[in-house]
């Protein structure tokens, strides 16, 4: 390939738009997984928070048997 051919491909390249498009969506995933593992880490932080005062609760009352 010549020079003139190098450079005139390289300045199609940079002139598409689809490589600016694809980079738009990689941070916009990576935002939304940035969302789901701090709502994922709050959920886990609040149920583990909900069996910990059952089982203490369950504890102080004599075991975990549920009677009816």
């Amino acid at each position: 390939m010549t020079t003139r051919k190098i450079l005139k491909s390289t300045i199609n390249f940079l002139k598409k738009e689809d490589g600016p498009t694809a980079v738009e969506y990689a941070v916009m995933l990576a935002l939304i997984i940035v969302v789901c593992i701090a709502a994922i880490t709050t959920l886990g932080s609040n149920a583990n928070s909900t069996f910990a005062n059952v089982s203490l609760n369950a504890a102080a009352k004599g075991g975990a048997a549920v009677s009816s």
